[in-house]
Order: structure tokens, then sequence, then C-alpha cells
């Protein structure tokens, strides 16, 4: 570092780029956020066709010929539950290292 390059322009020019890729972390879990309200409307729309009387598993049919289907889904609701949680820690892990960094910030430009 040269005597000339002040460390909190340094730090918040870090703290910048830092916001920047937290927001553009933000806009991508937006758009999987929408993209995933999509995929459950669809799935509504189908599990609500799946259980009209002409399409219940309960009635003389052949065993377990809907039980695949909700099944299927069960499982992918589960994956997705997963998921969900995961990227709230990781939103989590990136909301405190930015508070962090804010308050490292803010610690160097009171000195």
């Amino acid at each position: 570092m040269s005597d000339s390059e002040r460390p909190d322009l340094a730090a918040f020019e870090e703290l910048q780029h830092f916001i920047r890729m937290l927001g553009d972390e933000m806009a991508a879990w937006r758009r999987r956020a929408h993209e995933a309200e999509a995929r459950l409307k669809e799935l509504d729309a189908a599990l609500a066709q799946a259980a009209t009387p002409a399409n219940d598993p309960t009635t003389e049919r052949t065993a377990g010929a809907g039980n695949g289907t909700v099944e299927a889904l069960e499982r992918e609701n589960q994956e997705l539950r997963q998921r969900l949680e995961g990227a709230r820690a990781r939103t989590k892990q990136l909301l405190d290292r930015l508070r962090f960094l804010r308050q490292q910030h803010e610690m160097g430009a009171e000195r």
C-alpha cells in the first residue's frame, strides 16, 4: 500500500463491492423465488385437477395408480423446503458479513 492510498477508501470500495455482490445475489434469489412460485402454481393446478372425483385414487381403480404422482410431488416439496432453508442460511451469512463490514467501515471512519 502506498502512503497516498487511504485505508478507509480501500475498505469503502471493498464494502461497495460486497454490497453489489449481495444485490446481485438477492436479485438471483428473487428471480428463483418467482420461478418457484410459478412452478408451485402449476403444481397446485395439477394437484387440484388430480383431486377431482374422476381422478380420485380412492375410487375403484388399479391399486397405487395415483400414488406415484403424489409421492413425487411430496419428495419435490421436501427438496424445495431443504433448498429454501439452505438459501435462508446463506442469505443470513451474507447479511451478517455485510453488517460486520459496515461496522468495520464505521469504526474506521470514526478514527
